[in-house]
């Protein structure tokens, strides 16, 4: 069986990332998110950042993460510029051999550099629309992004913990759906409210 390819997985994301983030209310940038670090303008803005710096690491050159524009003050344009750059994302795996060898300054396989990606476009669109009220339909299970984001998570668990870049899992009830079974793994609450 041939594994799906990474702009494939991220092009099945994108698209249910994208409405999400169209549909954001001005009045709700300041609302709190599943991430208690960050309300729904900060989370935005990273949000774009992650997906602007990984074109870079397809492309086989070092992200800086140095820095976090401040991407919706710049005008009411910030949900194009998200679209347009989650399409570039797409694009730049989409070349020939970006999912292939090492990139980044860590050195990590491309593929496991790009599934972060793909952890951050799909579990922040669902921090998101919780924080917005808005549904989350992840991308179908038949895209295989639900699955390949399960088992990159079960390799990265334990080195994002010690990180503090996921929490510690969380309880998920009998008949959890696979979207909440990942969500538990990266330390979230699935049924978490604004």
């Amino acid at each position: 069986m041939t594994e799906t390819s990474i702009a494939d997985l991220l092009k099945a994301a994108t698209a249910h990332a994208v409405p999400v983030v169209r549909a954001i209310p001005d009045d709700r940038l300041t609302a709190p998110t599943p991430c208690a670090e960050y309300d729904v303008k900060a989370l935005v803005n990273h949000l774009i950042q992650v997906i602007v710096q990984f074109q870079a690491l397809a492309a086989k050159r070092d992200a800086d993460f140095s820095t976090s524009p401040d991407y919706v003050a710049e005008g009411p344009a910030w949900r194009d510029r998200f679209a347009e750059e989650a399409g570039r994302l797409v694009g730049a795996w989409a070349a020939p051999g970006a999912d292939e060898g090492t990139t980044g300054a860590m050195d990590m396989p491309a593929r496991t550099v790009g599934c972060m990606a793909l952890l951050d476009l799909t579990v922040h669109a669902w921090d998101l629309a919780r924080a917005t009220g808005q549904d989350y339909e992840p991308a179908p299970e038949s895209s295989g992004v639900v699955a390949a984001l399960r088992e990159s998570v079960a390799g990265l668990g334990p080195t994002a913990r010690k990180m503090g870049v996921f929490g510690e899992p969380q309880a998920v009830p009998e008949g959890a759906s696979e979207l909440e079974r990942l969500l538990a793994e990266t330390g979230r609450d699935p049924r978490w409210t604004p």
